[in-house]
């Protein structure tokens, strides 16, 4: 009986601790994480870090004077140098440790040793990034954060900068207007294209810059933003409208920078400029995100008619791929697929599109026009997105980088009513007023007349 009551005793404890660490660790990794596999993951680094390096063969041989130094101090064995390890820094989601390489050793060498380094340690992923020349550090990523979708709390917001994801080492995804200007969004039905498309009108909802949208499904993702949309074309009729319009603007910009560039021996060369963000302040005309969602649908033709406005449409956004960045105007193009099969145009207008998000697709070769010509790794990992994971994502540019990203949740309501809230920033545009879309008129709700009529109190 007394060893029955030590058992409880002992043992209930231990199992309340166990369960709830493995409940934590299912239900909310963040938690166990800051509990237990942080402890445990840093006494790991630390107790093994010299042998697991030399394991992984990123230690070299020591210097003369170091094995003179212990040869005539100690009797140890003298063994290989690994590279020196900076200060452990803790995160919500892992940890971060720079290492300082030793002669003879390169970034590329830690980063092919990534995946033993996570089995070793403990870890769900390690990333390798250079710091400068000789320091790379370590992002140890302590659970899978793409499962569900945390954005960081401290994001600075700015201008034409807005946050939409979150990369697969625990860093936020920011969409750079300034840095990419225009980007193709590909993604097949329920893959999460749309959600990243709400983030990015609701984080532009809240700056001072003109959306316009050219949604050709009648208007159902764009039509709930309307609000804060400068301009808004749902057919292809109205797309061949209002595309000559934006050229017309970007030509007029064009035309101001020209103006501004009449100099003058006196005129500093600080105000020399050949884009909008050269211009003074009170100069400067209000930047233009233009949204194409389904952009086959302006390329789909069914008579000679229909072709022939094809192909000034194409013809147009091309010219704004192309112009645009200058004059302040940015392409954010949409589709479920964007390959040459769709007409003359579309791999020009492709090649113009710098920046390049991939959602799940139906066919490898739907991944391979999203990110085939500019980093074709990425294309297996595209491949790879299953459809339990809507939001998921393969993020990538010309410069060959690629990640996995994920769009956290936003729902249709609250993106309509942050762009509501934001309808008073939309920038007055005499040329886009014939587009602006019509509001829809909220019902007022009218309380009925009471069946008992309140009669005053009188003394």
């Amino acid at each position: 009986m007394t060893d029955l009551a030590t058992l409880l005793e002992v043992g209930g404890p231990v199992a309340a601790l166990g369960g709830g660490a493995a409940y934590a660790r299912a239900k909310h990794p963040g938690v166990y994480w800051s509990t237990v596999g942080l402890p445990i993951s840093t006494v790991r680094l630390l107790s093994s870090y010299s042998s697991v390096m030399e394991a992984c063969g990123l230690t070299v041989a020591p210097s003369r004077l170091r094995v003179l130094a212990v040869k005539a101090t100690t009797r140890r064995e003298v063994r290989p140098v690994p590279p020196r390890r900076g200060i452990i820094r803790p995160t919500t989601t892992g940890l971060r440790v720079r290492l300082r390489l030793a002669p003879g050793q390169e970034p590329a060498d830690v980063a092919a040793s990534a995946e033993r380094l996570r089995h070793a340690w403990g870890v769900h992923a390690v990333y390798v990034s250079t710091v400068k020349p000789g320091v790379v550090e370590l992002r140890l990523v302590g659970f899978d954060v793409l499962r569900k979708v945390r954005m960081p709390r401290k994001l600075r917001p700015d201008l034409l900068r807005v946050p939409v994801a979150l990369r697969e080492d625990a860093t936020p995804f920011v969409r750079d207007y300034r840095t990419v200007p225009h980007q193709l969004t590909l993604g097949a039905t329920l893959s999460g294209k749309s959600m990243y498309l709400r983030h990015l009108v609701a984080g532009l909802a809240r700056q001072p810059v003109a959306v316009v949208g050219i949604d050709c499904k009648r208007g159902v993702e764009l039509a709930p933003f309307a609000p804060r949309l400068s301009a808004l074309a749902t057919h292809p009729d109205q797309a061949a409208e209002l595309l000559p319009v934006l050229v017309k603007e970007m030509e007029d910009r064009y035309d101001l920078i020209k103006a501004r560039q009449g100099i003058a021996p006196s005129t500093p060369d600080e105000e020399i400029t050949s884009d909008i963000w050269g211009l003074p302040d009170h100069e400067r005309p209000v930047p233009v995100v233009l949204f194409v969602d389904e952009v086959a649908e302006l390329f789909l033709v069914a008579t000679k008619k229909d072709e022939e406005r094809r192909d000034e449409m194409v013809t147009q956004l091309i010219r704004l791929a192309q112009l645009g960045r200058a004059a302040g105007i940015y392409l954010e193009v949409c589709g479920q697929r964007f390959g040459a099969e769709l007409g003359k145009g579309a791999t020009m207008l492709r090649a113009q599109l710098t920046g390049r998000v991939c959602h799940r697709v139906n066919d490898e070769a739907s991944a391979k026009m999203a990110l085939g010509d500019i980093a074709p790794e990425a294309v297996a990992a595209a491949c790879a997105i299953a459809p339990e994971r809507p939001g998921l994502a393969v993020a990538g540019d010309t410069s060959g980088g690629w990640s996995r990203i994920r769009t956290p949740y936003l729902s249709l309501g609250d993106a309509a009513e942050t762009c509501r809230a934001s309808a008073h920033l939309v920038p007055d545009l005499p040329a886009l007023k014939p587009f602006r879309p019509d509001l829809p008129v909220r019902p007022t709700v009218e309380t009925p007349d009471p069946v008992v009529r309140p009669r005053p109190v009188t003394d």
